[in-house]
């Protein structure tokens, strides 16, 4: 004889759990606590989020896209290395961002980014999809992946609202380049980058 065994859940009363959101003042005091003593982390909408490693490929790709942009800006930019961006609920930390001005300029996280890069290989889908909805949302008109596991440079532009994207903004226009392509980048478009200077 069959049992038939009910799957209808019990009436729910009261509040449903929700996740806890940190504020910037809160993630730099647990910061200042040691909480992330060794590890690599940044706060993301509220969510403090715990980085990989950086494996060689990555280390090595942040420090050639630094070098190249660095050669081919000069003067009139600050080239800022795997720091924060104070972007109000989220204080990512992208591998290169590049603000206008000097660091003397500045007295906290810069709040915008004239051009951010991403060197991705474990992290391509996220870098595709969360940090680039975040980017977009803050108004980052020039986002480039450096895509170490297609060996090709993704250039993101034309932020705009899009509710299709995990933060509700994305970029309308995306244009993958290999070498022997250049790129140029919004805020210096006399530059022209060889894709081949970004990429191992």
């Amino acid at each position: 004889m069959s049992q038939i065994i009910s799957t209808a859940m019990p009436a729910f009363h009261g509040s449903v759990p929700a996740p806890r959101r940190w504020t910037r003042e809160e993630y730099y005091r647990l910061g200042e606590l040691g909480l992330f003593h060794g590890q690599r982390v940044e706060l993301i909408e509220g969510e403090i989020m715990v980085l990989s490693p950086q494996n060689w490929p990555h280390t090595s790709g942040v420090d050639r896209a630094g070098e190249a942009l660095r050669r081919a800006l000069g003067a009139g930019f600050w080239l800022r290395m795997q720091f924060p961006l104070n972007l109000g609920t989220s204080d990512p930390e992208p591998d290169v961002s590049v603000v206008v001005g000097r660091r003397e300029d500045y007295s906290d996280h810069p709040t915008t980014a004239v051009l951010i890069v991403e060197v991705s290989d474990t992290t391509l889908a996220y870098d595709r999809t969360r940090k680039a909805s975040l980017y977009a949302r803050a108004g980052i008109a020039d986002y480039w992946i450096v895509n170490l596991t297609d060996n090709q440079v993704e250039v993101y532009r034309d932020p705009r609202p899009d509710a299709s994207q995990p933060y509700g903004h994305g970029y309308a226009s995306v244009t993958t380049l290999v070498p022997p392509a250049v790129v140029n980048p919004l805020a210096a478009p006399q530059v022209s980058l060889a894709v081949a200077d970004l990429l191992p």
